[in-house]
């Protein structure tokens, strides 16, 4: 039996994704504050245990929806489990790849929260996770989207490159010397 070398998913234990020092670095309200309104519809991809999806909860309120997609079924059992404890009714979660959102409709997404997505999926589902990006994205909708950077991220700078080129870039940053994350908001292509 041979051994493939292919890239695969890459999973964390979910102390990783929501603890104390990720939220020092990177609160959840400066990452999505800025996009989100009362009564939208937030995808966040990636979703992991909840670290931005209560957030995103509170912020489109109980008029407002958040469809949080995460492939580890036990992380999307945590989030449940916290959105039950805070009493948040709005959160529909999935164990799914972001490369099939076909639960999603096509253009209805106000926000899509995509932190850290593509350098923990295996590089051969980038391409179908960003097309579902496009797809589910509303006509006026925004998304974060990023990606480290180093050796430990499987999102090369050129890989990088070529995903912004599918949409409009409204803001970006770097990093800082290319160590920190690369990081855009997005919107659809204008015809």
């Amino acid at each position: 039996m041979s051994v493939s070398k292919e890239k695969q998913d890459k999973s964390f234990p979910l102390f990783a994704h929501d603890n104390p020092l990720r939220r020092l670095f990177w609160p959840p309200r400066r990452l999505t504050e800025p996009y989100v309104r009362k009564g939208q519809t937030a995808a966040d991809l990636g979703c992991g245990p909840g670290f931005c999806t209560l957030t995103l909860a509170e912020f489109v309120g109980p008029e407002g929806k958040v469809y949080a997609v995460d492939v580890d079924e036990k992380a999307v059992r945590e989030l449940e489990r916290k959105a039950a404890k805070r009493g948040y009714r709005n959160i529909e979660a999935r164990a799914s790849s972001a490369s099939d959102l076909s639960f999603i409709k096509d253009g209805s997404i106000d926000f899509v929260l995509a932190h850290g997505l593509l350098c923990s999926m295996a590089p051969k589902q980038h391409e179908a996770a960003v097309s579902e990006m496009k797809r589910i994205l509303g006509p006026h909708g925004l998304a974060y989207v990023s990606v480290a950077s180093g050796p430990w991220s499987y999102v090369s700078r050129a890989e990088w490159e070529k995903i912004l080129e599918g949409f409009e870039v409204e803001q970006r940053s770097d990093g800082f010397l290319g160590l920190a994350n690369r990081w855009a908001v997005v919107s659809r292509k204008r015809s």
